[in-house]
């Protein structure tokens, strides 16, 4: 195991599995700049945690980008995690607005951070990327097209930057989560629809933000000679995407 220390960015730090991964590798040693659009939900994170910096961040916006990478010098781990998903129409109803800014935020937005921040990842002994993947970049599913593209596109991404790093002290992941149960994902990809969004986790006990956070936190204190390429995880329930384990509250509480 590495000696935890320097800087950790974790963009879409204001919630969910963002701010979770901001709070475990703060207490795992690392001095985390938390960076989202939401200033007020970055301050009460760093209100209740040390180690953490609160920065405004629009993954979209090249301007915001380059002034994240103004602040920053020597970056040991940076956490693409902003993104999300928008809609659940099948492709012949969809709206090509939803899937663009989808895009935006889990590809383009990976794109342009780590572009950013490549040579501070480079300074010292060498830095790490790591990107939020998800089970849907690797499997297809009705409804999903739009969001499983998206996270297609993020995981070639990082194994083309694998590549071309190859050489270079820069470790490269992906951790690959299946359903996670946070405050807002379902939420939003249902436009606020809180049954829908409920119905999603029904019966199921799906990960957390924290256990998530979990396996980033593991990957980047391995040593550094080590690098774990793809992590995938998902919970017991989950067999695949069209494979759960669905129990009633009575099979829950017995």
């Amino acid at each position: 195991m590495q000696t935890n220390s320097g800087v950790a960015v974790v963009t879409g730090a204001s919630s969910g599995i963002g701010a979770a991964t901001a709070t475990r590798l703060a207490r795992e040693g690392f001095d985390v700049i938390a960076a989202a659009r939401r200033r007020d939900r970055l301050a009460e994170l760093a209100a209740s945690t040390p180690r953490i910096t609160p920065v405004t961040l629009d993954v979209t916006s090249a301007e915001s980008v380059a002034a994240l990478a103004a602040q920053v010098t020597d970056v040991a781990v940076l956490v693409n995690n902003a993104g999300g998903a928008i809609g659940t129409q099948p492709i012949e109803r969809a709206d090509p607005a939803d899937w663009q800014r989808m895009y935006e935020t889990n590809v383009l937005g990976v794109l342009r951070v780590t572009q950013a921040l490549l040579p501070a990842l480079e300074r010292g002994t060498g830095g790490h990327v790591v990107v939020t993947g998800s089970t849907a970049g690797r499997w297809a599913y009705e409804g999903g097209a739009g969001y499983t593209a998206a996270k297609h596109g993020a995981a070639v991404l990082v194994e083309t930057l694998r590549l071309e790093l190859n050489g270079r002290p820069v470790r490269v992941t992906e951790v690959a989560p299946g359903m996670v149960h946070t405050e807002e994902f379902a939420l939003v990809r249902y436009r606020g629809d809180q049954g829908a969004a409920d119905n999603v986790y029904a019966g199921v006990e799906a990960l957390t933000a924290e256990d998530v956070a979990d396996c980033i936190a593991w990957v980047v204190t391995r040593p550094a000679h080590v690098n774990v390429d793809l992590l995938v995880v998902k919970p017991l329930d989950q067999a695949a995407h069209h494979k759960i384990a669905r129990r009633s509250s009575r099979d829950r509480s017995s």
